[in-house]
């Protein structure tokens, strides 16, 4: 074995250097966010967001969630404090019943300035219909949501490596209600490691809603690893959302919801994300260490 002199040594470590200076350039789809509340592009679907989001399905199940259960006065007010702290990305789903209170919260506010994603759920859950039928369930969310286009819809916890196989039908009826303009773009929302690189190899998918924090909590893998999973994917120009980013609400103390907020920022694995906020309180102190964290970053 031949000794490393110090010109190849200092070679070797520019060439490293260069490397992640590059692998950082090719994660970079958009110039580093300022604002958590700046307008961000999802990949090349052209929708423009709010860096953060805010969810409407905590502890969601057979249309209903926590957001419900506070009743529509509280989830109205919730809404609206969103929207005037600057949150323009507003994420629903049949499966949380939410459609119609989002309605009426968002009354009033010219279409164009915010968006709006929801979700099908293809999976039998005991209700007297089944959504089996994906142009049916996009006509009923629109009239649910009282909008005539709805910016993003996304299969509904997707799990299995062969869900876009097994589910073509609702992919081709989907890709149809984007052509005639009905939706801006589709995609899914994963909840299994091998389902989400079916996503990454699929050009069907446009938006991506994958689950990521720093501790790998309520997430499909390694942070580590699900990271780079999501960089590939805006590589390839798709839209990545990140979600349960406080670890489905485990994370309890403002230190840990610090931590991992950081943790996604420094990653550049996503264009944006949504949190299940709550109340108004929780919006603002959210807001509040993402001014700071991204203030530091120049």
């Amino acid at each position: 074995m031949q000794p490393i002199t110090r010109r190849a040594f200092i070679g070797g470590m520019l060439a490293g250097a260069g490397g992640i200076l590059l692998d950082g350039m090719a994660d970079a789809q958009q110039p580093p966010v300022r604002s958590p509340v700046e307008q961000v592009t999802l990949g090349k679907t052209g929708i423009k967001a709010s860096f953060v989001g805010i969810g409407t399905g905590m502890r969601g199940w057979m249309r209903q969630s926590n957001h419900t259960r506070m009743g529509r006065e509280a989830f109205i007010a919730l809404i609206r404090h969103a929207y005037n702290s600057g949150i323009t990305f507003f994420d629903t789903a049949d499966l949380y019943g939410t459609h119609p209170f989002l309605r009426d919260a968002l009354k009033g506010i010219p279409r164009e300035k915010i968006v709006i994603q929801s979700k099908i759920w293809f999976r039998p859950m005991g209700l007297p219909e089944q959504v089996t039928d994906a142009k049916r369930a996009i006509d009923r969310f629109r009239q649910e949501l009282g909008t005539d286009y709805i910016d993003s819809v996304l299969l509904h916890c997707t799990t299995d490596a062969t869900w876009t196989d097994d589910l073509r039908p609702m992919l081709d009826a989907l890709e149809e209600a984007r052509q005639k303009k009905v939706i801006r773009a589709h995609g899914t929302s994963c909840h299994s490691l091998p389902a989400l690189k079916t996503s990454q190899a699929s050009p069907w998918v446009q938006v991506q809603l994958a689950r990521i924090n720093h501790r790998g909590t309520a997430m499909d893998g390694k942070p580590e690893e699900i990271a780079e999973l999501l960089r590939a994917m805006r590589r390839a120009g798709k839209g990545v959302i990140g979600m349960k980013i406080f670890g489905e609400g485990r994370f309890l103390t403002p230190q840990e919801r610090e931590e991992s907020l950081r943790f996604v920022i420094a990653q550049r694995c996503v264009d944006s994300f949504i949190i299940g906020f709550e109340k108004p309180e929780q919006i603002d102190e959210t807001l509040g260490m993402l001014k700071r964290i991204l203030g530091e970053r120049g």
